[in-house]
């Protein structure tokens, strides 16, 4: 509950900046509501099939491949998408788990350092504390990222239509309706991967301790 407030709260902080980038995935001319339609459902498919199986797949790649796979279909052509929005995504399916990796290694070891004089028991009081403060900032950009790629897409479709002129003329019940969706998605349906990943994180703490056990003897 805590987690799924923050991702609702997340629509007074952020502008619809990744909404914009998912929505010019596909140029103007070339979407209609059955490239809209086709992407969803091969998004829908593909992100049911990775929460099932505990997979924790990046459902904003998802929904951008499947946007853009629709449109070069229909259009038949590659030039129906427009790379300048879709390469910068491209490249941060490489960079940013690098960026991720060395940050948490800066600060893991900062923490490490600073926390290396103080009693274990004193050290887990405070750290459950600070974990409702890094699970609410996580939950923000949660929410201001994944919320906005369904805004992206519903307002692609108002634009193809004519209803809207620019993205910033969505109505307010699109954005309402999206942060609502991932607030009750994360609610009741984020344990599956939470307790996957915590099963492996598991299992390899304890190969881990088998190993040390084996080199001792």
């Amino acid at each position: 509950m805590w987690a799924a407030l923050f991702n609702f709260l997340a629509y007074w902080i952020f502008e619809l900046k990744v909404a914009d980038t998912v929505s010019k995935t596909v140029r103007t001319e070339n979407i209609t509501l059955v490239v809209v339609c086709s992407g969803l459902i091969a998004s829908i498919i593909w992100n049911l099939l990775t929460w099932w199986w505990g997979i924790p797949s990046s459902s904003s790649h998802t929904l951008i491949g499947g946007f853009a796979g629709a449109g070069i279909a229909h259009a038949g052509t590659f030039h129906a998408v427009q790379l300048d929005k879709v390469m910068p995504v491209v490249y941060f399916i490489v960079l940013a788990p690098l960026i991720g990796s060395i940050m948490s290694w800066i600060i893991s070891v900062i923490t490490l350092n600073i926390c290396k004089r103080s009693s274990p028991s004193k050290v887990d009081k405070v750290f459950r504390r600070l974990q409702l403060l890094s699970s609410a900032a996580y939950s923000l950009g949660h929410g201001g990222n994944d919320a906005q790629k369904v805004m992206g897409i519903i307002g692609a479709a108002m634009l193809a239509n004519g209803q809207i002129a620019d993205l910033k003329h969505i109505p307010e019940w699109v954005p309402l309706a999206c942060y609502t969706a991932i607030a009750l998605g994360t609610m009741f349906g984020g344990w599956r991967i939470v307790k996957q990943w915590g099963n492996a994180l598991q299992s390899l703490l304890l190969l881990k301790d088998l190993l040390q056990k084996q080199q001792e003897q």
